[in-house]
Protein backbone atom coordinates (compact mmCIF):
# COMPACT_ATOMS: atom_id res chain seq x y z
CA UNK A 1 0.00 0.00 0.00
CA UNK A 2 1.54 3.35 -1.00
CA UNK A 3 2.16 5.54 2.04
CA UNK A 4 3.94 8.78 2.99
CA UNK A 5 7.27 7.53 1.62
CA UNK A 6 5.76 6.99 -1.84
CA UNK A 7 4.08 10.41 -1.71
CA UNK A 8 7.45 12.00 -0.99
CA UNK A 9 9.33 9.88 -3.54
CA UNK A 10 7.07 10.60 -6.50
CA UNK A 11 6.52 14.24 -5.57
CA UNK A 12 10.29 14.76 -5.56
CA UNK A 13 10.34 13.53 -9.16
CA UNK A 14 7.35 15.52 -10.37
CA UNK A 15 9.62 17.72 -12.46
CA UNK A 16 9.26 15.08 -15.15
CA UNK A 17 6.66 15.70 -17.81
CA UNK A 18 5.37 12.15 -17.37
CA UNK A 19 6.05 9.76 -14.50
CA UNK A 20 5.72 6.03 -15.15
CA UNK A 21 5.35 4.19 -11.85
CA UNK A 22 7.20 1.14 -10.69
CA UNK A 23 5.63 -2.18 -11.67
CA UNK A 24 2.34 -2.46 -9.79
CA UNK A 25 0.65 -5.80 -9.17
CA UNK A 26 -2.81 -6.44 -10.61
CA UNK A 27 -3.46 -9.23 -8.08
CA UNK A 28 -1.80 -10.54 -4.94
CA UNK A 29 -0.13 -13.26 -7.00
CA UNK A 30 2.43 -12.19 -9.57
CA UNK A 31 5.45 -10.36 -8.14
CA UNK A 32 9.17 -11.07 -8.21
CA UNK A 33 9.76 -8.93 -5.13
CA UNK A 34 8.61 -8.71 -1.54
CA UNK A 35 6.40 -5.73 -0.65
CA UNK A 36 5.73 -4.69 -4.26
CA UNK A 37 2.87 -2.19 -4.63
CA UNK A 38 -0.54 -3.24 -5.90
CA UNK A 39 -3.76 -1.84 -7.32
CA UNK A 40 -6.20 -4.63 -6.41
CA UNK A 41 -7.65 -3.35 -3.09
CA UNK A 42 -9.51 -0.24 -1.97
CA UNK A 43 -6.72 0.52 0.50
CA UNK A 44 -4.19 0.56 -2.32
CA UNK A 45 -6.41 2.83 -4.41
CA UNK A 46 -6.65 5.28 -1.52
CA UNK A 47 -2.89 5.18 -1.02
CA UNK A 48 -2.21 5.91 -4.68
CA UNK A 49 -4.78 8.71 -4.64
CA UNK A 50 -2.66 10.60 -2.10
CA UNK A 51 0.38 10.16 -4.33
CA UNK A 52 -1.55 11.45 -7.35
CA UNK A 53 -2.93 14.46 -5.50
CA UNK A 54 0.60 15.55 -4.60
CA UNK A 55 2.07 14.90 -8.06
CA UNK A 56 -0.79 16.68 -9.81
CA UNK A 57 -0.32 19.68 -7.51
CA UNK A 58 3.10 20.05 -9.15
CA UNK A 59 1.53 19.98 -12.63
CA UNK A 60 2.97 16.59 -13.59
CA UNK A 61 1.26 13.56 -15.13
CA UNK A 62 1.47 9.98 -13.93
CA UNK A 63 0.73 6.62 -15.58
CA UNK A 64 0.42 3.38 -13.62
CA UNK A 65 2.52 0.48 -14.90
CA UNK A 66 0.34 -2.65 -14.75
CA UNK A 67 2.47 -5.65 -13.84
CA UNK A 68 2.14 -9.42 -13.58
CA UNK A 69 5.33 -11.46 -13.67
CA UNK A 70 3.71 -14.80 -14.51
CA UNK A 71 6.13 -17.71 -14.41
CA UNK A 72 8.95 -15.79 -12.69
CA UNK A 73 7.05 -15.42 -9.43
CA UNK A 74 7.74 -17.82 -6.56
CA UNK A 75 5.07 -19.59 -4.46
CA UNK A 76 6.79 -18.50 -1.23
CA UNK A 77 6.15 -14.87 -2.18
CA UNK A 78 2.43 -15.45 -2.71
CA UNK A 79 1.15 -17.50 0.21
CA UNK A 80 2.08 -20.78 -1.44
CA UNK A 81 -0.01 -20.21 -4.55
CA UNK A 82 1.69 -21.50 -7.72
CA UNK A 83 3.26 -19.29 -10.33
CA UNK A 84 1.55 -19.33 -13.72
CA UNK A 85 2.50 -18.92 -17.35
CA UNK A 86 1.23 -19.58 -20.85
CA UNK A 87 2.85 -23.03 -20.70
CA UNK A 88 4.31 -25.24 -17.99
CA UNK A 89 7.85 -24.18 -18.87
CA UNK A 90 10.07 -22.76 -16.14
CA UNK A 91 12.61 -20.02 -16.70
CA UNK A 92 16.30 -20.68 -16.09
CA UNK A 93 18.99 -18.81 -14.23
CA UNK A 94 17.16 -16.70 -11.67
CA UNK A 95 17.44 -16.77 -7.89
CA UNK A 96 15.15 -15.33 -5.24
CA UNK A 97 17.87 -14.02 -2.95
CA UNK A 98 15.35 -12.55 -0.52
CA UNK A 99 14.07 -16.07 0.25
CA UNK A 100 15.83 -18.62 2.50
CA UNK A 101 18.28 -20.66 0.47
CA UNK A 102 17.92 -18.37 -2.56
CA UNK A 103 15.74 -20.80 -4.57
CA UNK A 104 15.49 -20.57 -8.34
CA UNK A 105 12.55 -20.33 -10.68
CA UNK A 106 9.86 -22.99 -10.48
CA UNK A 107 7.87 -24.68 -13.22
CA UNK A 108 4.62 -22.72 -13.51
CA UNK A 109 1.11 -24.00 -13.97
CA UNK A 110 -0.17 -23.42 -17.50
CA UNK A 111 -2.96 -20.85 -17.50
CA UNK A 112 -6.18 -22.61 -18.43
CA UNK A 113 -8.17 -19.52 -19.41
CA UNK A 114 -6.11 -16.46 -20.43
CA UNK A 115 -9.25 -14.30 -20.55
CA UNK A 116 -9.41 -14.43 -16.74
CA UNK A 117 -6.07 -12.59 -16.62
CA UNK A 118 -7.17 -10.12 -19.27
CA UNK A 119 -10.08 -9.33 -16.95
CA UNK A 120 -7.64 -8.74 -14.07
CA UNK A 121 -5.84 -6.13 -16.15
CA UNK A 122 -9.14 -4.42 -16.97
CA UNK A 123 -10.16 -4.29 -13.32
CA UNK A 124 -6.73 -2.90 -12.41
CA UNK A 125 -7.18 -0.14 -15.00
CA UNK A 126 -10.56 0.72 -13.51
CA UNK A 127 -8.99 1.02 -10.08
CA UNK A 128 -6.15 3.11 -11.50
CA UNK A 129 -8.69 5.50 -12.97
CA UNK A 130 -10.49 5.64 -9.62
CA UNK A 131 -7.19 6.56 -7.94
CA UNK A 132 -6.67 9.41 -10.38
CA UNK A 133 -3.94 8.11 -12.68
CA UNK A 134 -3.74 9.97 -15.99
CA UNK A 135 -3.27 6.72 -17.88
CA UNK A 136 -1.84 3.20 -17.69
CA UNK A 137 1.07 1.32 -19.20
CA UNK A 138 1.02 -2.42 -19.86
CA UNK A 139 4.33 -3.92 -18.76
CA UNK A 140 4.81 -6.35 -21.62
CA UNK A 141 8.61 -6.52 -21.39
CA UNK A 142 11.39 -8.16 -19.38
CA UNK A 143 10.02 -11.68 -19.47
CA UNK A 144 6.84 -10.89 -17.56
CA UNK A 145 3.45 -12.46 -18.28
CA UNK A 146 2.48 -10.69 -21.54
CA UNK A 147 6.03 -11.15 -22.85
CA UNK A 148 5.82 -14.85 -22.00
CA UNK A 149 2.83 -15.15 -24.33
CA UNK A 150 4.69 -13.29 -27.09
CA UNK A 151 7.90 -15.33 -26.98
CA UNK A 152 7.85 -18.74 -28.67
CA UNK A 153 10.35 -20.19 -26.19
CA UNK A 154 7.99 -19.71 -23.23
CA UNK A 155 4.70 -20.17 -25.09
CA UNK A 156 4.16 -23.66 -26.50
CA UNK A 157 0.36 -23.58 -26.49
CA UNK A 158 -1.55 -25.24 -29.31
CA UNK A 159 -4.79 -23.29 -28.92
CA UNK A 160 -5.69 -19.77 -30.10
CA UNK A 161 -3.18 -18.28 -27.63
CA UNK A 162 -0.05 -19.92 -29.05
CA UNK A 163 1.74 -21.11 -32.16
CA UNK A 164 1.51 -18.45 -34.86
CA UNK A 165 2.72 -14.88 -34.48
CA UNK A 166 -0.89 -13.69 -34.45
CA UNK A 167 -1.87 -16.15 -31.72
CA UNK A 168 1.13 -15.36 -29.51
CA UNK A 169 0.39 -11.64 -29.74
CA UNK A 170 -3.29 -12.15 -28.99
CA UNK A 171 -2.90 -11.86 -25.21
CA UNK A 172 -1.15 -8.45 -25.03
CA UNK A 173 -3.37 -7.04 -27.77
CA UNK A 174 -6.52 -8.17 -25.98
CA UNK A 175 -5.23 -6.62 -22.77
CA UNK A 176 -4.53 -3.35 -24.59
CA UNK A 177 -8.06 -3.37 -26.02
CA UNK A 178 -9.49 -3.71 -22.51
CA UNK A 179 -7.28 -0.93 -21.15
CA UNK A 180 -8.41 1.32 -24.00
CA UNK A 181 -12.03 0.56 -23.15
CA UNK A 182 -11.39 1.99 -19.68
CA UNK A 183 -9.12 4.94 -20.44
CA UNK A 184 -9.47 5.64 -24.14
CA UNK A 185 -6.74 4.89 -26.67
CA UNK A 186 -4.78 8.09 -26.07
CA UNK A 187 -4.22 7.31 -22.38
CA UNK A 188 -2.75 3.82 -22.80
CA UNK A 189 0.88 2.83 -23.41
CA UNK A 190 2.89 -0.37 -23.58
CA UNK A 191 6.46 -1.36 -22.77
CA UNK A 192 8.25 -3.98 -24.88
CA UNK A 193 11.77 -5.43 -24.82
CA UNK A 194 12.21 -7.10 -28.23
CA UNK A 195 15.79 -8.25 -27.62
CA UNK A 196 14.75 -10.37 -24.65
CA UNK A 197 17.42 -11.72 -22.33
CA UNK A 198 16.10 -10.69 -18.94
CA UNK A 199 14.24 -13.51 -17.14
CA UNK A 200 15.43 -16.09 -19.69
CA UNK A 201 13.66 -14.71 -22.75
CA UNK A 202 14.97 -14.86 -26.28
CA UNK A 203 13.77 -15.75 -29.76
CA UNK A 204 15.85 -15.99 -32.91
CA UNK A 205 16.55 -12.76 -34.78
CA UNK A 206 14.11 -13.79 -37.53
CA UNK A 207 11.31 -14.62 -35.09
CA UNK A 208 11.97 -11.45 -33.12
CA UNK A 209 11.73 -9.27 -36.21
CA UNK A 210 8.54 -10.94 -37.44
CA UNK A 211 6.81 -11.12 -34.07
CA UNK A 212 7.48 -7.58 -32.92
CA UNK A 213 6.90 -6.19 -36.39
CA UNK A 214 3.39 -7.64 -36.34
CA UNK A 215 2.74 -6.61 -32.74
CA UNK A 216 3.92 -3.02 -33.16
CA UNK A 217 1.91 -2.59 -36.34
CA UNK A 218 -1.21 -3.85 -34.59
CA UNK A 219 -0.57 -1.54 -31.65
CA UNK A 220 -0.18 1.40 -34.00
CA UNK A 221 -3.56 0.73 -35.61
CA UNK A 222 -5.09 1.05 -32.14
CA UNK A 223 -3.71 4.61 -31.87
CA UNK A 224 -2.51 4.18 -28.32
CA UNK A 225 -0.57 6.99 -26.63
CA UNK A 226 2.87 5.45 -26.97
CA UNK A 227 4.97 2.37 -27.52
CA UNK A 228 8.03 2.16 -25.27
CA UNK A 229 10.88 0.00 -26.57
CA UNK A 230 13.65 -1.11 -24.23
CA UNK A 231 17.06 -1.78 -25.73
CA UNK A 232 18.84 -5.06 -25.02
CA UNK A 233 20.63 -5.02 -21.65
CA UNK A 234 23.54 -7.46 -21.47
CA UNK A 235 23.98 -7.17 -17.69
CA UNK A 236 20.41 -8.38 -17.24
CA UNK A 237 21.06 -11.45 -19.39
CA UNK A 238 23.49 -13.75 -17.54
CA UNK A 239 22.55 -16.72 -19.73
CA UNK A 240 23.04 -14.67 -22.92
CA UNK A 241 19.63 -15.66 -24.24
CA UNK A 242 18.77 -12.31 -25.78
CA UNK A 243 20.01 -10.56 -28.89
CA UNK A 244 21.07 -7.05 -29.82
CA UNK A 245 18.33 -5.60 -31.99
CA UNK A 246 17.88 -2.16 -33.51
CA UNK A 247 14.68 -0.98 -31.84
CA UNK A 248 14.36 1.80 -34.41
CA UNK A 249 13.73 -0.72 -37.21
CA UNK A 250 10.05 -0.66 -36.24
CA UNK A 251 9.64 3.13 -36.16
CA UNK A 252 8.29 3.12 -39.72
CA UNK A 253 5.38 0.93 -38.57
CA UNK A 254 4.18 3.50 -36.04
CA UNK A 255 1.74 6.23 -37.07
CA UNK A 256 3.46 9.16 -35.41
CA UNK A 257 0.35 11.34 -35.68
CA UNK A 258 -1.30 9.26 -32.97
CA UNK A 259 1.34 7.11 -31.25
CA UNK A 260 4.66 8.28 -29.81
CA UNK A 261 7.81 6.15 -29.74
CA UNK A 262 9.59 6.10 -26.39
CA UNK A 263 12.94 4.35 -25.89
CA UNK A 264 14.97 3.44 -22.83
CA UNK A 265 17.84 1.43 -21.31
CA UNK A 266 21.27 2.90 -20.62
CA UNK A 267 20.67 6.30 -22.16
CA UNK A 268 22.59 9.27 -20.84
CA UNK A 269 21.69 12.90 -21.50
CA UNK A 270 24.01 13.25 -24.50
CA UNK A 271 22.86 10.12 -26.33
CA UNK A 272 19.25 10.86 -25.50
CA UNK A 273 19.50 14.36 -26.97
CA UNK A 274 21.16 13.04 -30.14
CA UNK A 275 18.41 10.42 -30.51
CA UNK A 276 15.70 13.06 -30.27
CA UNK A 277 17.49 15.50 -32.58
CA UNK A 278 17.84 12.74 -35.19
CA UNK A 279 14.10 12.15 -35.07
CA UNK A 280 14.53 8.52 -34.05
CA UNK A 281 12.23 8.76 -31.02
CA UNK A 282 9.77 11.14 -29.43
CA UNK A 283 10.99 10.80 -25.83
CA UNK A 284 13.67 9.13 -23.72
CA UNK A 285 12.67 7.23 -20.58
CA UNK A 286 15.07 7.33 -17.62
CA UNK A 287 14.86 4.89 -14.72
CA UNK A 288 18.01 4.49 -12.63
CA UNK A 289 19.12 8.09 -13.19
CA UNK A 290 15.78 9.27 -11.85
CA UNK A 291 16.01 7.02 -8.82
CA UNK A 292 19.39 8.55 -7.98
CA UNK A 293 18.50 12.13 -8.98
CA UNK A 294 15.01 13.33 -8.03
CA UNK A 295 15.71 16.62 -9.83
CA UNK A 296 16.95 14.97 -13.03
CA UNK A 297 14.68 17.03 -15.29
CA UNK A 298 15.96 20.27 -13.81
CA UNK A 299 19.55 19.08 -14.19
CA UNK A 300 19.04 18.30 -17.89
CA UNK A 301 17.35 21.57 -18.83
Amino acid sequence: VPGPLQVEYYTQRAGAGLILTEGTMIEKVGSEWSNAPGIYTDEQVNGWRKVLDSVHARQSFMYLQLWHVGRVAHPLLQDGRPSVGPSAIGANGGKFRQLPGAPGYVVPEAIEDPTSYIELYRKAAERAKEAGFDGVELHSANGYLPHQFIDNTSNKRTDEWGGSVENRCRFPLRVIDELCSVYGNNRVGIKLSPGGGYNDMGMSEKDTSETFGYLIQELSTRRIAYIQLARYWDLGDPLKRGIEVDVFQWKKLINSEHTALLVNTNYNAEEGEKTLQAGLADAIVFGRFYIANPDLAERLI
